[in-house]
């Protein structure tokens, strides 16, 4: 009876493990391209890094500050982003002191945890003497899931 006993409790234990992989489980995110390319403002541009933006106040900086060379409805398609339904993802790169170099986007998934941003920097392919930094901003389904640039 003992032995009938102990292997019951050794079969509860392993059904009650269950693993769950939910964690690991990812969906691709659906993102819309804002912007990207190449800018420098010559004095104060945006700082490298990995931004997500999900109020107009942050917006609007990150716009005026891209804006020291042209007026933002020149270049923008559409700035006028309702953050209630989307939060805005962009990456700069450092300011390199020549060309051809880009960085993208270029692929977000979505985890029960987290949104994953793939983000790729691609070397240059020619010599050019101009100083860029290289950007691109996408906009994504609004969420309160951690971002994490990888």
């Amino acid at each position: 009876m003992k032995q009938i006993i102990f292997i019951f409790s050794i079969l509860f234990v392993f059904v009650s493990c269950n693993s769950d992989d939910s964690d690991n489980k990812s969906s691709n995110v659906t993102y819309s391209e804002i912007l990207k390319g190449d800018i420098y403002n010559g004095k104060d541009s945006n700082p490298k890094g990995n931004l997500v933006i999900k109020d107009q106040t942050t917006w609007n900086d990150v716009l005026s500050k891209m804006n020291l060379i042209l007026p933002a409805n020149m270049i923008f398609p559409d700035t006028n982003i309702d953050f209630t339904k989307y939060q805005v993802i962009a990456v700069f790169d450092q300011v390199r002191n020549y060309g051809g170099y880009s960085i993208d986007i270029t692929k977000i998934t979505e985890t029960r945890n987290r949104i994953i941003v793939k983000v790729k920097q691609l070397k240059p392919g020619g010599i050019a003497t101009v100083i860029t930094q290289p950007y691109h901003i996408v906009k994504i389904p609004a969420s309160n899931k951690k971002v994490v640039f990888d």
